[in-house]
């Protein structure tokens, strides 16, 4: 039996990406529809294009590489850019070819998750990190150790995501971020 892998590649059910040094060398065509942008625009461009802001884009780099180094893949859920400037929460799984050097290549998967969670609040970079920890299940103590911030910073970037969800718990905002509510 001849395996095509490309057409494999290309009309699998979840976005791929194929990566050196943090930059798209190939994508399917999932990824495009995903993010709306065509295989043109996104090949040969830095993940930076898929991240609300080039803040998050490299804190985010810093906190996966020992990750990858150690383990050699990683996996989180993360608010991610459309093309159009939609943000929406995305499940990103990725595995480094080279331990040694994390982002040197790598195979990574896009998940939309817009359907069971959507983006209803106007979000800094780092209140998108704290959501995307807390839905993790995260104390605000092991959030600041994963951030490297203090968990009283922590706490204040949850005070304000709930004022701006509207809730009056921590585990109300959990299901309100978990529901788009």
């Amino acid at each position: 039996m001849d395996v095509d892998y490309r057409l494999a590649f290309e009309f699998a059910p979840i976005g791929l990406v194929l990566s050196r040094n943090r930059t798209m060398m190939d994508c399917n065509r999932h990824v495009c529809e995903m993010f709306g942008a065509s295989r043109e625009v996104l090949v040969g461009q830095s993940f930076e294009i898929l991240y609300p802001s080039a803040d998050e884009y490299e804190r985010l780099g810093a906190h996966m590489e020992p990750i990858l180094n150690a383990k050699g893949h990683y996996a989180d859920n993360r608010i991610m850019k459309r093309a159009n400037g939609e943000v929406f929460w995305c499940h990103v799984s990725g595995r480094a070819l080279n331990r040694e050097a994390p982002h040197e290549s790598g195979i990574w998967s896009f998940e939309d998750l817009s359907s069971q969670r959507t983006v209803k609040a106007e979000l800094t970079g780092r209140e998108r990190e704290v959501a995307a920890k807390l839905l993790e299940g995260l104390t605000s103590k092991e959030i600041g150790k994963a951030l490297e911030i203090s968990h009283r910073t922590v706490e204040i970037y949850r005070a304000r995501l709930m004022r701006k969800y509207n809730a009056s718990t921590a585990a109300d905002l959990v299901h309100k971020l978990v529901a788009g509510a």
